[in-house]
């Protein structure tokens, strides 16, 4: 906290002033960081939504924009120093992210983008969950990859798939 005031040109009991803990000063980022990622994708899911790749190509890169601002140190920190703030956040993203994917590949079903062989709620629930299991701090560090970059290849095998094509 001490850190922070410095940057920020106040004294640490102004700046308690307006969050009585750290914890809270965490919430407040994480909010505020949660409620950009809702905005900007909220204004790609209220356009056109008929280019079904297109989309998903802008909800990815409304997500990957905002994932190059967190470090890995920060996230491993949260998770170790804020465990329930982490969850809260996780479970906030899993909102934020099932709503506006779901939306995309419930028209992209209707518009015959997307397979009907397989309910929507099915590829949510693969999406969401292979999000979940690879975007924690454990899995980041194993993988050696950054945030946006687990993202990325997550994505890309969900919408791609994996196998070449002759």
């Amino acid at each position: 906290m001490d850190d922070l005031a410095k940057e920020l040109g106040m004294s640490k009991k102004t700046l308690y002033a307006h969050f009585p803990s750290k914890t809270a000063l965490l919430e407040a980022v994480l909010e505020k960081s949660l409620q950009g990622v809702n905005a900007d994708m909220e204004r790609v899911t209220s356009s056109d939504l008929s280019d079904t790749a297109a989309v998903v190509h802008s909800l990815f890169s409304c997500m990957q924009r905002r994932l190059q601002e967190i470090q890995p140190a920060f996230v491993r920190d949260m998770h170790r120093n804020a465990a329930e703030v982490f969850e809260a956040a996780k479970k906030r993203r899993r909102e934020i992210v099932a709503w506006h994917f779901g939306k995309v590949l419930n028209e992209g079903r209707r518009r015959g983008n997307l397979r009907r062989d397989i309910s929507t709620r099915w590829m949510m629930e693969v999406l969401l969950n292979t999000v979940d299991s690879v975007m924690t701090p454990a899995k980041i560090v194993e993988l050696r990859v950054t945030p946006d970059a687990a993202l990325s290849t997550i994505l890309t095998i969900f919408f791609e798939g994996v196998i070449t094509r002759p």
